[in-house]
């Protein structure tokens, strides 16, 4: 089963697309996450929330328990320039350091500048966010 980490963002509908890929950046959510740590920056998963609808997902792609529904709490919103922060530092260092994550640089930084543009526009809209995870 492929992962992927995908941008929710806060509201029924935001009035913008807020699609990004999110399948490198699953595969390499351990490196990113040692290199946020070494960029002084919250790592990816910090911004991790799960609510009704994504459990619901998972569920559906039967991956986890149905119980969870019942006990989950109420999911966390972050501010987009938290999450811009983050990116934008991961991004610029790997664009600067190709050789960092091999051959998974380029689709990885991809999938950043996706997060960023999202995120300009929830940013923008006065939104908030988190992520969520889909297993395929």
């Amino acid at each position: 089963m492929a992962a992927s980490l995908y941008i929710v963002v806060e509201g029924e509908d935001p009035g913008f697309d807020i699609f990004v890929n999110g399948h490198a950046l699953a595969r390499n959510e351990d490196a990113l996450e040692r290199l946020a740590e070494r960029l002084s920056v919250h790592p990816l998963l910090d911004f991790f929330s799960a609510d009704e609808n994504s459990m619901a997902v998972l569920l559906e792609q039967g991956a986890g328990n149905p119980d969870w529904v019942n006990h989950l709490p109420q999911p966390q919103w972050f501010a987009a320039s938290e999450g811009l922060a983050s990116i934008r530092a991961l991004k610029d260092f790997l664009i600067a350091t190709p050789a960092a994550l091999g051959s998974e640089t380029p689709l990885v930084v991809q999938e950043l500048r996706e997060y960023e543009r999202v995120l300009q526009k929830t940013e923008r809209f006065g939104l908030r966010w988190h992520l969520a995870v889909s297993w395929r």
